[in-house]
């Protein structure tokens, strides 16, 4: 997993500097950060939605198309804020072996 975000991380780095009329990802970060966020909020609404539906329907493939979308505009937005996939990696790493409500709480103090 974490090598197909790593291998798409350095193609959304690598269009960075694309011309926006042949690069969806140099097009984005040409309108700059909130539009990146916009287009991120879009897709975790979408993938919400295709969730719900999928205790309906049992068909899933649109929650996972939603899902790759978020995920694909999320490494835009850390890109866009020089952050890579392997620093939430990293910080999903530190969390193991501690309690989701621990963590929670730790942040709920700070």
């Amino acid at each position: 997993m974490a090598n197909t975000l790593e291998k798409l991380a350095q193609i959304i780095e690598e269009r960075k500097g694309s011309d926006p009329s042949t690069s969806y990802v140099a097009l984005l970060q040409s309108k700059g950060l909130n539009k990146i966020l916009e287009k991120v909020g879009e897709e975790a609404v979408e993938t919400i939605l295709a969730a719900r539906d999928v205790e309906k329907a049992e068909d899933k493939s649109t929650l996972i198309y939603e899902t790759a979308d978020l995920w694909f505009h999320t490494l835009v937005m850390l890109s866009e804020l020089d952050l890579k996939p392997q620093d939430v990696l990293n910080e999903l790493e530190r969390r193991f072996g501690t309690s989701g409500l621990e963590e929670k709480a730790s942040r709920e103090t700070s």
